[in-house]
């Protein structure tokens, strides 16, 4: 295998795929970073007993040329040291050799480095995932949606189904459905497709795939495909192709938890409104849950306070665009406040109140695509 190529765009590809690779792994292969080259490009692939990456590199791209010189091959390398020695090449191209005795070297400008592969023969096979269901969306859509939800995924592994993202299709409709059992995140969005034969409310996708995921997709108006079986998910691009498992169980029933009617309903401004929790929660801090309550005065004020016997204590008047309903004296988690309103995109937030103990929602005021729902904190 030989192989002379543009460094900047090897990094970035090893950048991808190394999201995937864990020194932690069982089957000892798996630590390395496979390298195939054949005659239209290389592959880099990355993976773990969770999610696999491969990026491919094309020798060239709308008249720019990455790849010079290439022998069809592969080779496993070590996934430490091999992306250090590609970030410090001292040229902007690098040559990568192996030997049939698993020997690479890699030059740049006068630097020459020798690394000890591994057998590509040993590395398990990348399924490719063939499904009935598979469908399209735009890349900045699907962060969208892996923003306004992922945040609320649980974090700890007592119910490890609450650790991943709910997505489902139901009346036409995407649906991205995360929970911790304290608070609950939903996005969604009309399909282009029907998806008939789109399988029941099982497919949970581990939030830190859905993280990862997110962190190597360009913000783009592109399509990505996505395909789904029994226990794995696929989302593709032209370059990238990431294979994550699907969490086994039963995802709970959240449309329920979802109340029918508010008793108080409020407008507010979602920077200021944003703001005034921020502030309120820096006394909440210490006490353990950040705490903060929200009371409502007349129809156009509402009073955000949080008490610290140890610290001292906050008050701040907000005027709102509007109340209806009910008085409302309501404690909740300030960090669940702040993470609801940040993701919300409208200048104008709706909240409506089922009363001091019950779940409150929080959604933009044009659209229902977005909502937030967080259970309050009973206070003594």
């Amino acid at each position: 295998m030989k192989v002379t190529i543009n460094r900047d765009k090897l990094m970035e590809s090893i950048q991808h795929v190394t999201k995937a690779i864990s020194s932690k792994t069982a089957i000892p292969i798996l630590s390395g970073l496979k390298i195939q080259v054949k005659d239209n490009g290389i592959k880099l692939t990355g993976s773990n007993s969770d999610i696999t990456i491969e990026s491919f590199i094309p020798v060239e791209e709308e008249g720019i040329q990455f790849i010079d010189e290439i022998e069809a091959g592969e080779i496993i390398v070590h996934a430490k040291y091999f992306p250090e020695i590609i970030r410090k090449a001292p040229q902007e191209t690098v040559m990568i050799d192996s030997d049939e005795q698993l020997q690479v070297t890699i030059k740049s400008g006068h630097a020459e480095f020798h690394l000890n592969g591994q057998d590509p023969e040993e590395y398990p096979q990348i399924a490719q995932i063939q499904s009935d269901t598979s469908f399209e969306l735009p890349i900045n859509l699907l962060k969208n949606m892996i923003k306004q939800t992922v945040f609320a995924v649980s974090t700890s592994e007592t119910r490890p189904i609450l650790t991943g993202v709910n997505l489902k299709v139901e009346e036409g409709q995407l649906k991205f459905v995360a929970t911790d059992s304290h608070r609950l995140a939903a996005s969604n969005i009309p399909l282009d497709t029907s998806l008939d034969s789109f399988p029941d409310s099982q497919v949970v996708i581990p939030g830190k795939s859905l993280n990862e995921l997110s962190k190597i997709l360009d913000d783009t108006e592109e399509k990505l495909y996505i395909s789904v079986t029994d226990n794995q998910i696929a989302f593709q691009t032209n370059h990238l192709y990431f294979l994550s498992r699907l969490l086994d169980g039963k995802y709970p029933e959240t449309a329920r938890l979802i109340p029918e009617e508010s008793k108080t309903t409020l407008h507010a401004n979602t920077k200021q409104l944003l703001q005034a929790v921020d502030r309120a929660s820096l006394l909440a801090k210490e006490n353990h849950n950040n705490v903060i309550r929200l009371q409502t005065k007349g129809s156009h004020m509402i009073e955000i306070s949080s008490n610290s016997p140890e610290i001292g204590k906050v008050e701040e008047e907000l005027t709102v665009e509007n109340i209806e309903g009910e008085e409302l004296k309501i404690s909740f988690s300030s960090k669940y406040m702040i993470d609801a309103l940040k993701i919300m995109e409208t200048d104008q937030v709706k909240i409506e109140f089922t009363g001091a103990m019950r779940p409150f929602i929080i959604k933009p005021i044009d659209h229902d695509q977005i909502l937030q729902l967080i259970l309050p904190v009973r206070t003594f």
